[in-house]
């Protein structure tokens, strides 16, 4: 039964948060409002809310819940931290599991380095974070630049404390040596504060800093130290000339869009810092009954609660009603006042607008990979004769190298692109005395349907790698499992042939005794290889780590006094099985809880055992 409209008549006035549910409990939609039976009426009576998204809510309601509080600020904030723990089917969310690209300094190290990272928008407190960057590209590529300019050290903690002499980053000046003692912490630190200005937009600062360090070199008539500043210098003042926007305002701020197309919403958020552009993010929405207002008030929050890089203005495309609380919440987040802005003329007003442009560009680019994809897999759907449109892939590949143990991986496609949440990877327990490929894939694909027959998540095609034979193993799994709704098909290189000095793919079908050959320009078959090559890459990569901790746990437990803390610190230290056998009895010290009497067995060990 759907939710009765004359029950809202004993709906409280009062500012407070409502929780629409559907027939099981489970929470639609959040929202909130300063007059709880006012705001809540708009959803049940015809030209009051216009949204597309809300007929399709309602039609699914079947009871509210409200809890009233004492202000629309504190409504604000319940609301922000109920659709983060719920996460409603109509409510915008940005999800807490994405990670983000940064570039990370590691000020908890004597002499701080620069990493490219991924974390999940809390940063820790052993390092700065700059970023987000849009692609793991462009921050390689920002990485690169800031180990040109500014010299500090590239080496991993254990390099550095092994190392005697300086490496050639030395001696392209690219490095100061600290490992050796070239520079003390005091100009280490400097490279440091110029790299992290640099990073902040802060190029003119950085600029005056390092003009007048030539200088003072220059007077004190140590030309070759000038010389190096001066090519830094020119470095720079190169890489700010090519900078793709620069503009004259030089302030701190975000410029936030959103561009609408009948279910679907995207959100750009553009980056200005010293008035010049450095980055930009998307985030597209579905099927959400927010309105504009509503979706960009929870953006702001649920984006901005995650970064300390909060600027102190924003600009907004359209007023909201929440402004003061919204920037008072911001304000908390960053210790110091933040504004929202909506201009109406000048500068701003144009950031505004190509924020715009980016949010509707975006989104069409997105919507132009979205059909290409759609497109190929209708084509598969009816190249393969597939009875349904293959949505959801899974793809297995196993893996034995050098008679060790077998492994599989299955990978996974949603809509044409990689869907890796759904990645998994096996151990093939059913050992025999010889590598069996089929018997591996048995088990792998029994493992996995019976598992995914219970919980209700069977995909829309499998593809197994392998011929004619790998196909009649999963169709004989599927028969024994009952699996009847789900499409299977076989991918195998043909051997190489004599005549042409080349392989094919193949593609073999249940019911047809000749394999199909594509095109080699088919975009079928590009995605069908990539596929393929996924699930190949994934088992390859989890078979190489399964033999290299079988390895090192074999060499370093036969060690007496070596457990597990100690083999971890070990490795940590020297970096590989290799370097430890290599140590000398001063290096060894030199490693935390290992005792002299570790240092003599460890010894002895490898003098025994010199492979």
């Amino acid at each position: 039964m759907n939710f009765d409209p004359k029950k809202l008549d004993q709906f409280p006035t009062l500012p407070g948060v409502y929780l629409m549910k559907g027939g099981e409990g489970e929470i639609l939609y959040v929202g909130k409002g300063k007059n709880l039976r006012q705001r809540v009426k708009q959803y049940f009576f015809p030209g009051r809310d216009g949204r597309l998204m809300v007929p399709f809510l309602v039609a699914k309601v079947q009871h509210i819940d409200t809890i009233v509080v004492t202000s629309e600020k504190e409504a604000l904030i319940l609301e922000n931290i109920l659709i983060k723990q719920h996460k409603p089917r109509y409510n915008a969310l940005l999800k807490d599991d994405k990670t983000y690209i940064s570039i990370k300094i590691t000020t908890k190290d004597k002499w701080p380095t620069l990493k490219v990272v991924r974390y999940r928008g809390k940063p820790d407190a052993d390092g700065l974070y700059f970023g987000p960057y849009t692609s793991a590209h462009a921050a390689r590529e920002t990485l690169e630049l800031l180990n040109r300019l500014f010299p500090l050290r590239q080496c991993s903690n254990e390099e550095l404390a092994r190392r005697t002499r300086p490496c050639i980053l030395y001696e392209m000046k690219r490095c100061v040596a600290p490992c050796v003692n070239k520079c003390t912490k005091e100009e280490y630190d400097h490279h440091v504060q110029q790299t992290v200005k640099f990073l902040r937009g802060q190029d003119k600062e950085v600029l005056q800093d390092l003009n007048r360090e030539m200088q003072s070199f220059a007077d004190q008539l140590e030309f070759e130290k000038a010389a190096i500043i001066l090519r830094t210098i020119r470095q720079i003042e190169k890489t700010i000339e090519v900078q793709h926007v620069d503009r004259p305002l030089g302030l701190d701020l975000d410029a936030l869009a959103l561009y609408r197309h009948g279910h679907e919403v995207a959100v750009v958020q553009l980056k200005f810092r010293n008035g010049r552009l450095i980055g930009s993010s998307f985030f597209d929405f579905q099927d959400i009954a927010e309105d504009d207002d509503e979706l960009l008030t929870s953006f702001i929050l649920q984006n901005y609660e995650k970064f300390n890089d909060i600027p102190p203005e924003i600009l907004i495309p359209f007023p909201v009603i929440d402004q003061s609380n919204i920037e008072e919440l911001l304000s908390k987040f960053k210790g110091k006042k933040v504004h929202l802005q909506l201009p109406i003329k000048g500068e701003r007003k144009s950031l505004l607008e190509m924020a715009k442009t980016n949010a509707e560009m975006q989104f069409k680019a997105q919507k132009n990979q979205e059909a290409i994809r759609e497109k190929i897999l209708l084509e598969m759907e009816e190249r393969f004769l597939l009875t349904r449109y293959p949505a959801r892939i899974e793809c297995f590949d196993t893996s034995t190298l050098s008679g060790f143990e077998s492994v599989a991986s299955m990978v996974a496609f949603t809509d044409g692109s990689k869907d890796s949440k759904r990645y998994r990877t096996y151990r093939i327990k059913q050992g025999t005395s010889k590598p069996d490929d089929y018997q591996a894939m048995k088990e792998v694909l029994t493992r996995r349907y019976r598992r995914a027959k219970d919980e209700n998540d069977l995909p829309d095609l499998v593809i197994v790698d392998g011929g004619k034979g790998h196909l009649n193993i999963a169709k004989q799994v599927f028969n024994e499992l009952n699996v009847t709704n789900v499409d299977l098909i076989g991918l195998a290189k043909e051997e190489g042939r004599h005549d042409k000095g080349m392989t094919e793919e193949r593609v073999f079908l249940l019911e047809q005794k000749d394999p199909i050959h594509l095109k080699k320009n088919s975009p079928v078959l590009f995605l069908l290889q990539k596929i393929r090559d996924e699930a190949h890459r994934t088992a390859i990569t989890f078979h190489r780590k399964r033999r290299a901790k079988q390895t090192v746990r074999s060499a370093l437990d036969d060690i007496p006094g070596i457990g597990p803390t100690k083999r971890k610190t070990l490795l940590k230290h020297f970096g590989s099985l290799k370097r430890v056998g290599l140590a000398t009895e001063d290096d060894l010290k030199q490693v935390k809880g290992i005792s002299q009497a570790n240092i003599l067995a460890i010894q002895a060990f490898f003098r025994s055992n010199p492979e």
